[in-house]
């Protein structure tokens, strides 16, 4: 969709947007429509788009000869600052971002006016992709040590938690109501992880100990934990927060387990830091976009804490994962139970069990481990307009701290960088209802399944773009299969460039080595495919060519033939020549469907080292991301491409992306 084809809210001309590393400003017309905002240079050469949901802060800054600036910051990392030369104008912009922005009702996000035609998604939608019994019964349960209990299905016992929990099949339900209403926002200890040797991750709140409150039924149900487990004699406990924030929430009435009152279990504090450091630590960091020396960059970063956080989430998931590997059964919890327990211990699983680290296992685990046990996406991400200081990027660590492995251990992960870029700016986009609201319960009030499209749709569409090309499990399953040891030295956690800056155009590559790759492994895969629809249309036409020729053939009597028998050759004659057409015919229609089948299958692709711009002059850039059309093998910027199509020169007939020419002029069948 171009800009002239929106409903304009608010169109104003001749804006200057500043270029930070270099004196070459655009000069273009700043549009702001009910979803984007959108610049376009007079050329029309460069083009940004940016969804409203992704602005987190605009400020009005103190005029100038210019004019007047406004800088905007976005929740995905772009900073952006244009010079607006009437201030009114200005203002107004302020204004309606403001707004659009930050809705004040859940029902005003992009996801519920957005819904796509069903008719142009594939057959599922995203929402039935995933089922958290379906992941659950994928580990083996429920078991003889552990029941599914329904104790939850209105929400009753936990209205954070999923509907259905998998508890110690010997816990009673008193035993659940008690231990539930001794822990914070009644969140309980149960069930997420069960490993092969029988040792578990269980999750919950903290208790509401204080300095010497007991709970009789909670006690019970970490023994019940410890009992499902008949390898291991005792069991930790793991609290990821630092020591001193959990001793001062026991002023509070809250606080952590006292080892002299539950059996057989050994407790673990971990240094973890609170959403108020983590939103700190991160704007700290973004604040070295603005940095040109090295010196300051170097110190900021330090000072930020950003890379130690990303450690600390890495080791706490190692100790939990290598102790459950070693037949230890471990109980994690933070304050809440929604916040750093829901990074450790998806990191756990991660380091643990190898089918999380596909793309199917990656969702699955965000949709159990985040989604089903009740993290605050809304209130954390700013969804709506509501409490600055409940704003943290937790998530945004989780995907960090899943790159670190990614970057670490390349081979052993099926999706790529690109893929977790993906969900991180949906998070914030509001474009789908998958990470809408804070808990399982209130999804389901909003009905988003019927009234939103879900992000695991769209990614099930363009799957081919998040594949890893070095993955190696497929070949070595056994190497696959062992438990991962995240490298924790310091100079083995890296600063991501390419998510934290990946905006600032001249400081890096457009196109990393991860990208070539990705483009080499499409490129072989639709050559694989054609190639063997190509083998199965030879075959098909040497079986039709035999069998014309052995039509042919036709047996000579060695006896003299009186008038009858010659009739009947006659006859056969007739025939064998009917048939002997309609061969013919056969073989003439396979013919042209071949020649159909080559000309829609690009077997050249050209090279994008050297193609600055698409062939609608918008430049590439790290706003407009390159694409090959796998039916002409150009390269086009992601508006001048089709919807996803499939092309008659595939075995698999699988939808690829091709641009809108060979849509319009292809036989194609879109998506």
């Amino acid at each position: 969709m171009n800009v002239m084809e929106l409903i304009k809210i608010g169109k104003v001309e001749n804006v200057r947007m500043l270029e930070r590393y270099s004196n070459n400003h655009s000069v273009g017309t700043l549009y702001l429509t009910a979803t984007h905002l959108i610049f376009m240079d007079i050329n029309g050469k460069k083009q940004i788009w940016v969804m409203n949901g992704h602005i987190a802060n605009i400020e009005k800054q103190p005029l100038t000869t210019a004019g007047s600036p406004l800088h905007i910051k976005c929740k995905h990392f772009l900073t952006m600052t244009f010079i607006i030369s009437k201030e009114r104008d200005c203002h107004d912009i302020y204004v309606t971002l403001t707004k659009l922005s930050s809705p004040m009702r859940i029902e005003d996000l992009y996801c519920f006016n957005s819904r796509v035609n069903k008719k142009s998604l594939s057959k599922s939608d995203g929402w039935s992709l995933f089922d958290i019994q379906s992941e659950f019964q994928r580990q083996g349960l429920p078991n003889a040590e552990w029941a599914l209990s329904y104790l939850n299905s209105n929400y009753d016992l936990c209205d954070t938690y999923p509907r259905y929990l998998y508890v110690p099949e010997s816990c009673t339900n008193n035993v659940l109501v008690g231990s539930a209403k001794f822990r914070s926002k009644g969140r309980l200890p149960v069930l997420t992880y069960l490993h092969s040797n029988k040792a578990a991750i269980c999750r919950c709140s903290q208790p509401l100990s204080g300095f010497n409150a007991r709970c009789p039924e909670d006690e019970q149900m970490l023994y019940h934990i410890l009992c499902t487990n008949p390898n291991a004699r005792f069991m930790y406990v793991v609290d990821t927060r630092p020591r001193i924030n959990a001793m001062a929430n026991r002023a509070a009435g809250k606080g952590y387990e006292n080892e002299n009152f539950y059996d057989n279990i050994k407790f673990r504090f971990f240094g973890i830091e609170n959403i108020h450091v983590m939103r700190a630590s991160l704007n700290k960091l973004m604040e070295l976009q603005r940095t040109t020396s090295m010196s300051a960059f170097s110190n900021g970063l330090e000072s930020s804490g950003w890379l130690k956080h990303i450690r600390s989430i890495l080791e706490t998931g190692w100790f939990i994962a290598k102790a459950v590997s070693n037949g230890t059964t471990v109980v994690v919890h933070c304050s809440d139970g929604w916040d750093r327990t829901a990074q450790v211990c998806s990191i756990a699983a991660i380091l643990l069990d190898p089918f999380y680290r596909t793309l199917q296992g990656f969702q699955a685990l965000i949709e159990k481990d985040w989604l089903a046990f009740g993290h605050k996406f809304s209130d954390r991400y700013g969804h709506i307009n509501g409490d600055p200081k409940e704003l943290a990027p937790i998530f945004t660590q989780f995907i960090d701290a899943t790159y670190q492995l990614l970057r670490q251990y390349p081979y052993m992960f099926q999706f790529n960088e690109h893929f977790l870029l993906v969900l991180h700016d949906h998070v914030h986009s509001c474009q789908h209802g998958t990470f809408i609201a804070n808990s399982e319960k209130e999804r389901q009030l909003l009905r988003l399944s019927e009234r939103t499209d879900s992000l695991w749709g769209d990614i099930a569409t363009h799957i081919n773009e998040y594949i890893n090309p070095l993955y190696a499990c497929r070949k070595y399953k056994d190497e696959c299969n062992k438990i991962l040891e995240p490298k924790l030295s310091a100079q083995s956690i890296e600063l991501w460039r390419g998510f934290y800056f990946r905006f600032e155009n001249g400081i890096h590559p457009r196109e990393t080595g991860e990208d070539y790759l990705l483009t080499l492994h499409d490129h072989t895969s639709s050559l694989e495919d054609h190639v063997k629809l190509l083998l199965k249309r030879i075959n098909n036409l040497n079986q039709l060519t035999m069998s014309n020729n052995g039509q042919k053939k036709v047996v000579q009597p060695n006896c003299k033939m009186d008038n009858k028998f010659n009739k009947d050759e006659e006859d056969e004659k007739i025939i064998d020549k009917s048939s002997d057409e309609e061969n013919n015919l056969k073989i003439k229609a396979l013919i042209e469907q071949i020649e159909i089948e080559i000309k829609s299958i690009a077997l050249d692709w050209k090279s994008s080292n050297k193609i600055e711009q698409c062939v609608c002059s918008i430049i590439f850039d790290a706003f407009n991301k390159k694409n090959y059309c796998w039916s002409c093998g150009n390269v086009f910027c992601t508006r001048c491409m089709g919807l996803r199509s499939s092309l008659p020169g595939y075995l698999s007939q699988r939808t690829v992306p091709i641009c809108k020419t060979c849509s319009q002029s292809s036989p194609v069948s879109p998506s």
